[in-house]
């Protein structure tokens, strides 16, 4: 039980550790080539904060694992919302521009109800389901890249120190980060992925469970660290707007890998009511409640309030709490 917990743990850090290496490799070389600092922003590092649970959920597919493909995807979703994003709102409430919300919640809402209720009258999914959520990731960074254009104050320009540490990179270091982070990326994926699945065996656990908590908290590190960070320099607003977008993304490129890799049914192991699948009832419920609470308030009244950050920190522990003792 030793190794598998430490090699879990050294997935962790290859996560963490190598996405920062492929974000700023390949944001250097986006950068040689000239490419547009706002199309950088909104395809380049949003998406390398998102590698690591493509990763794990596309090896968990591979390998037939579908309570972990699952579970990483809708578990990062409520971590990113009623953990991440409510330590934010909790230490930082306040007014927030409603214009840099609408677009990715309009996105997240759209593809979040049509998962539920897939899975609510299908129980699984086919591949060309997977297909559709892919396109629906690309048609998101084509529009979401031509707003930014139209609307340049909503874009959230990069700091002189990193544009300046960037500059004394050589090109053959960007490229060696690049590899060494995509790398780094798919063996702490497949550290967590196996590794994951012997500790809910060894605990007893259906590994959909592992999914839901500590593989998807593992994978949220970046965007946990984006927020501190962002709270640290003053930039609350722009840790929720990351946030917001890697649920979208959660959703329409991490489910839609897996599914596209290898289609599944719902995960079925946990169930309540006398018999009622848990996932159906508590997982995918909780996943739009958090998000309803965090975006509502946001696109109505254009703010924040502590208590939402308290709710949503409190639904964090119950739900953890929940997929553990019962």
């Amino acid at each position: 039980m030793l190794i598998p917990i430490i090699l879990f743990l050294v997935g962790f850090g290859l996560l963490i550790k190598g996405g920062d290496w492929f974000v700023d490799g390949s944001v250097g070389i986006a950068r040689r080539f000239h490419l547009p600092e706002l199309l950088i922003g909104a395809t380049v590092v949003s998406i390398g904060t998102t590698l690591p649970e493509v990763m794990v959920s596309s090896q968990a597919a591979l390998q037939g694992n579908a309570g972990i493909s699952y579970g990483n995807a809708i578990g990062s979703v409520i971590c990113n919302t009623s953990l991440i994003a409510a330590i934010t709102i909790t230490v930082s409430p306040g007014k927030v521009h409603p214009k840099s919300f609408s677009l990715p919640t309009a996105f997240f809402f759209a593809a979040a109800l049509s998962y539920a209720a897939i899975a609510w009258t299908a129980g699984g999914f086919r591949r060309w389901m997977g297909i559709a959520y892919l396109c629906v990731f690309v048609v998101y960074m084509i529009v979401s890249t031509m707003q930014m254009k139209k609307h340049p104050e909503l874009a959230e320009e990069g700091g002189e120190e990193e544009e300046s540490a960037e500059k004394e990179r050589s090109f053959a270091m960007e490229l060696v980060l690049l590899v060494i982070g995509a790398a780094a990326i798919a063996l702490g994926a497949r550290f967590l992925v196996d590794n994951g699945t012997k500790i809910a065996a060894a605990l007893g656990v259906p590994d959909s469970v592992i999914g839901l908590t500590m593989v998807a908290l593992g994978t949220s590190l970046p965007e946990l660290i984006t927020a501190i960070t962002s709270l640290v320099k003053g930039h609350g607003a722009l840790s929720l707007g990351n946030v917001i977008g890697a649920n979208l993304f959660n959703i329409v490129l991490v489910s839609g890998m897996a599914i596209t890799i290898s289609p599944f049914a719902i995960p079925a192991e946990k169930t309540v009511f006398g018999g009622v699948n848990s996932s159906l009832v508590i997982d995918l419920p909780v996943m739009l409640g958090v998000m309803g609470v965090m975006c509502l308030p946001a696109l109505i009244k254009g703010e924040l309030k502590r208590w939402q950050g308290i709710l949503l920190l409190c639904v964090y522990a119950a739900f953890t709490a929940y997929q553990f003792v019962s």
